[in-house]
């Protein structure tokens, strides 16, 4: 075991060629967003270039990136740290969250066709059967992907690009409240369905802002590990 925290084999090393600073950028945020890599966890750059199979040079430029963009937090002397957010960073990244949601949902009541909906359905099932498996990282991808397919049917670009920001951080926030959402989160998510299937923008847009502020709750209350 790494002190990284990651057990050998859980990320495969990166091919070549190809835009490799890149890639260890979004290999490690994809490892912080789902918590493989831990809130406060220390990141060593000579075993993360060993896992993910590259020199220590593209780890080091892609943990400044993070640092940056607010993902880790270099401590002189000390090396660098998965950030723990505070319950303020969370709040306000939720709330925006819930705006911009809510705005999404109501557009796609107003515009969605039976083949986005059945897609949505599709996507609840899997949900849900992930929730039932207590497939916890299955549940949230599938969580994030149903979100995404209500924005895409909105179609507001400016909308869209606007939860494209926020997106990993939703997902990052998520993840440690996914199981205490569990069942329900899928019960609203149908409701949501049949609210766009209605195409009734009001109600579409209450269960959305409703959903959405349920889970920032949760992540408030939730159990401190």
């Amino acid at each position: 075991m790494l002190s990284a925290g990651l057990p050998q084999g859980t990320v495969p090393k990166l091919e070549r060629p190809g835009p490799l600073r890149e890639r260890v950028y979004e290999a490690l945020l994809e490892l912080i967003t789902t918590r493989a890599l831990r809130p406060g966890q220390h990141l060593v750059e000579s075993e993360l270039a060993g896992h993910l199979g590259v020199s220590r040079q593209p780890v080091r430029e892609a943990l400044q990136r993070l640092n940056t963009e607010g993902w880790v937090d270099l401590r002189p002397a000390q090396g660098a740290f998965v950030h723990e957010p505070t319950e303020e960073e969370a709040d306000q990244l939720l709330s925006v969250r819930t705006l911009l949601e809510a705005e999404a949902a109501r557009l796609a009541a107003a515009h969605s066709g039976r083949p986005g909906i059945e897609v949505l359905e599709e996507l609840c099932s899997q949900g849900e059967r992930a929730v039932a498996d207590d497939d916890v990282d299955l549940a949230v991808s599938t969580n994030a992907a149903f979100h995404a397919k209500v924005m895409e049917l909105a179609g507001n670009v400016v909308l869209s690009e606007l939860a494209a920001q926020v997106d990993r951080r939703v997902r990052w926030y998520y993840t440690p409240v996914a199981r205490q959402r569990g069942t329900q989160s899928w019960i609203e998510h149908r409701e949501l369905i049949a609210a766009i299937a209605a195409r009734d923008e009001r109600r579409a847009t209450e269960i959305m802002r409703a959903h959405t502020e349920h889970t920032r709750r949760t992540y408030h209350e939730r159990e401190q590990s």
